[in-house]
């Protein structure tokens, strides 16, 4: 069995989640967690490392997951993490992947190492599924909704906001809209109209709401041409209700087979914690990305670019009885 000894970089609820999962891999040993904070106030049973120390631990980590938003930490952490390490990362700003993946490709096979970038569910196993499904059913059209559930990625992106205190952002997509393509229906899908967000705020003091909201319905890439409704609410509230992370969402391609033979392929998921799954789905690519590492396949990869053997733990001859 390849040992894999994994850093983790950042530590919030998705780093929170690695550490977690990781306790579950008998094949994974955490090295450590490094932070921007003074590791003093970061409450873990794990070792935690100041952000600034990471190179003086080049030797005793075979991956890094970076945990950080897609707002505005990956891309700023990853570039010059990968000059050093591996790396595993979830950026999910679908719009931006192909240049981020040019980035980092290059910077990978020119220091030696491997970047998994994207990894997650969506972008991830969504995408996997998507990309499958067309192959399968040439003749169809694909549909992705989210939700109902917490986007990690769209909270962390109301709370970059000056004056928010709090934040969290649910997906919520149109069942209607659903049910008529499971009906064979046909539809006028668009991400815009197949979804809706709705956010709840907490302000720091002294800060216009008006101002807020207007920030967040026509923030570029996350909420401007959507269906956004933003509730400000009190810090008791967001305790009390607002606390969990729960998530899911499907793909689902409608297809002809024949010209009177409909299929529809389905994939979905119900999580009753986000960033934890998320985490899960991470941890399989850093198994991914030390084997690719092993083997000096150097550059960028996502999750398409990985064959699915690379991720399991057991052997190859263990694998296959399993087809």
């Amino acid at each position: 069995m390849i040992k894999t000894k994994i850093g983790i970089v950042g530590y919030g609820n998705l780093g929170r989640g690695v550490e977690k999962g990781i306790k579950l891999c008998a094949d994974m040993e955490l090295v450590g967690i490094f932070t921007r904070r003074d590791p003093k106030n970061i409450d873990s049973d794990s070792p935690v490392y100041n952000i600034n120390e990471i190179l003086e631990f080049k030797d005793k980590i075979d991956v890094l997951i970076l945990c950080g938003g897609s707002a505005n930490d990956i891309p700023e952490q990853a570039p010059i993490l990968a000059k050093d390490f591996n790396t595993v990362d979830s950026f999910d700003n679908h719009k931006f992947i192909p240049q981020y993946y040019k980035k980092m490709d290059e910077i990978a096979k020119n220091n030696e190492n491997v970047s998994v970038i994207s990894s997650g569910w969506d972008p991830g196993l969504f995408s996997i599924n998507r990309i499958l499904s067309e192959a399968i059913l040439p003749d169809g059209e694909n549909y992705t909704f989210w939700g109902k559930g917490v986007s990690q990625g769209h909270s962390d992106a109301i709370r970059r906001i000056e004056g928010v205190k709090s934040a969290i952002q649910y997906t919520i997509p149109n069942q209607d809209m659903i049910d008529d393509i499971g009906s064979g229906k046909d539809v006028e899908y668009e991400s815009h109209n197949a979804h809706k967000r709705d956010c709840y705020v907490v302000l720091e003091e002294g800060y216009d709401e008006d101002q807020i909201r207007e920030s967040i319905v026509n923030m570029p890439e996350y909420f401007a041409g959507y269906e956004t409704t933003v509730n400000f609410i009190n810090q008791d509230e967001f305790d009390k209700n607002h606390r969990g992370m729960p998530h899911g969402g499907q793909v689902i391609r409608r297809g002809y087979t024949s010209d009177e033979n409909l299929a529809l392929y389905k994939f979905s998921l119900e999580l009753g914690s986000n960033p934890e799954f998320t985490a899960s789905v991470n941890i399989a690519y850093a198994r991914a990305c030390h084997r690719l590492a092993l083997e000096k396949k150097y550059g960028a990869y996502t999750v398409i670019d990985i064959a699915p053997i690379y991720l399991s733990p057991k052997s190859d001859e263990e694998i296959r009885k399993m087809i």
